[in-house]
């Protein structure tokens, strides 16, 4: 009797000892380690300096009207990425090299040229997103085949920059025509013009630097 008591008890202890590794293993599958949830307490959260990249973007976005003025193709060449992807109002594609070509050849022009509601949208250190919209008047453009297309109007636009060596440039733009201008009973002639408009009267959203 005392020795099936003492196997008894044995059997009862391995069951016993058995039931409780798979009750670990079970916790082991089914619940992450502790050490590895465990936050990094060491991490250092990035800090986005967001009202002085607004206002770095603010001020490139508001010298387009004096880049125009001034036909400064440098401020384009310093400002626009050399990849970056411009559509113009019309949907066609621009790029870099069109845009200072537009501004050494003086192929765009204005007698006003306002922008009003921007706003930029600071995603991190290194990008963001600015909108806008430009108010032009007297504005011209010129075709290479020698014409002269009115772009006066009104245009929305929105712009994506990125810091790239420490210096923002600009990688994307769109831009479109307002249809219906705030107290205007005609669309844009920019709008009016044939689709067949040359470039840079397409690029005439607003010069890019």
């Amino acid at each position: 009797m005392k020795r099936l008591a003492f196997f008894a008890a044995l059997s009862a202890a391995a069951l016993f000892s058995l039931s409780q590794m798979g009750c670990q293993r079970g916790a082991d599958t089914n619940r992450p380690n502790s050490a590895a949830a465990a936050p990094n307490t060491n991490s250092v959260k990035e800090t986005v300096d967001t009202a002085a990249i607004e206002k770095e973007l603010m001020r490139i976005e508001n010298d387009w009207p004096r880049v125009l003025k001034e036909k400064d193709a440098e401020a384009v060449r310093r400002v626009e990425a050399d990849d970056a992807v411009i559509i113009y109002p019309d949907g066609s594609l621009g790029s870099k090299a069109a845009d200072v070509k537009d501004m050494e050849t003086g192929a765009l022009s204005a007698d006003s040229w306002e922008i009003s509601d921007l706003k930029v949208t600071v995603l991190d250190n290194d990008a963001a997103v600015a909108s806008g919209r430009n108010i032009i008047k007297g504005g011209k453009a010129k075709t290479p085949d020698g014409k002269t297309v009115d772009i006066s109007g009104e245009y929305r636009w929105i712009d994506t920059f990125a810091r790239r060596n420490g210096q923002w440039k600009l990688v994307a733009s769109i831009g479109t025509p307002v249809q219906k201008p705030a107290g205007a009973t005609t669309a844009p002639a920019a709008v009016k013009a044939s689709p067949a408009v040359s470039k840079p009267a397409a690029s005439a959203e607003r010069p890019k630097p």
